[in-house]
């Protein structure tokens, strides 16, 4: 069974950085493989967003709002996603998400993690 764990939120004052980390475990041995890794923030009061995406085949998408703050990268060897985040302002304030897209021959599934609190201070 394929799990996703987030860590490395926290407080910061704004124009701090953070760098979350999106462990996916129990992917070796499966019959399935990761083609996507990304992630997803929902702030109090309003609706989940994608922040930044990364599969195997296409150039990492971003929400514009993080454009050029916030950077998704990867490490296949060992099933871990990366955001890196810059200049960080308080209304990135959100629990940020890493949600994992596992694909075997035309099927694939998602597996989300609990989320890691991210709180910027002004």
């Amino acid at each position: 069974q394929v799990q996703v764990v987030e860590s490395g939120g926290g407080l910061v004052q704004a124009g701090g950085s953070l760098r979350l980390s999106c462990a996916a475990s129990g992917v070796t041995g499966s019959t399935f493989s990761i083609y996507a890794m990304g992630w997803y923030r929902r702030a109090p009061g309003k609706e989940r967003e994608l922040v930044a995406s990364s599969t195997n085949f296409e150039i990492p998408v971003y929400l514009d709002s993080v454009k050029g703050r916030f950077t998704i990268s990867r490490d296949n060897a060992k099933n871990t996603a990366y955001l890196q985040m810059n200049g960080l302002k308080p209304e990135d304030t959100a629990v940020y998400y890493c949600k994992t897209t596992l694909a075997r021959a035309s099927y694939e599934y998602d597996v989300w993690g609990q989320g890691t609190q991210v709180t910027v201070s002004s």
